[in-house]
Formats: C-alpha cells, structure tokens, sequence
C-alpha cells in the first residue's frame, strides 16, 4: 500500500501548483489533503469522497484550492490558485480504510487516515 504525493515546489506568491497524489495497492475512498508547518499541527485543509460530491475545504483557503479526483488512475489532486506565503508547508495526502466517513469528518481528525502519503514540500517566496 503506498500513496505517492508529488507536485510540490517553490513559487511565486500569486501563482499555481497542482499536487498529484497517487495510490497503489488500495483503492482510494475519503481522500485528503493535509498540512503542516514546523512547530504546528497537522491540519487537513481539503478531503473528498470517493463520489467526489462531497468535498470539504478549510476555511482559510477562501475558494483558492480545489480537489478532485480520477479514481480510474487513483490518483486525487489538489490544485492550488493564488498561493500565498501563507500556503508554504509540507503536504501531505492521506486516506481512510472505513468507506463511511465524510470528507470534513476526515479532514477535522487528522489522527483517522490509515494510509499517509511522503510529504511533498510547497514554498511560497518571490
């Protein structure tokens, strides 16, 4: 079982990543994606179902990220618009074994994904 997360990078405040998370051995349910800067918590900032109708965002994102998901390559991506320096930190994806779970009850407990991903590092800096 792995989770494979790639996308990450150093840009511009103002412009765009895409992160790819890719899933091997498992078939994606309630995905998300999760952040975390050094001496914070981790945080899950969006997560979507398997249906990709329920999707949930964190608040501070402002419409800024969206996810979605291609379960034929079980692959779920984030992309991030209009990044701020505030964004920077180390991304990581993860993804829950139950298939019961909503995607802004997962993202609120970062403690439930029983898969987690390598961290992909995002850095935002003129």
């Amino acid at each position: 079982v792995q989770l494979q997360a790639s996308g990450g990078g150093l840009v511009q405040p103002g412009r765009s990543l895409r992160l790819s998370c890719a899933a091997s051995g498992i078939t994606l349910d309630v995905v998300g994606w999760f952040r975390q800067v050094p001496g914070k918590e981790r945080e899950g900032i969006s997560c979507i179902s398997r249906r990709d109708v329920d999707t949930y965002y964190e608040d501070s994102l402002n419409g800024r990220f969206t996810i979605s998901r291609d379960n034929a390559k079980k692959t779920v991506y984030l992309q991030m618009d209009s990044l701020k320096p505030e964004d920077a930190a180390t991304y990581y994806c993860a993804a829950a074994r139950r298939t019961d779970y909503s995607a802004m009850f997962l993202c609120a407990r970062p403690f439930l994904p029983d898969y987690w991903g390598k961290g992909t590092q995002v850095t935002v800096s003129s």
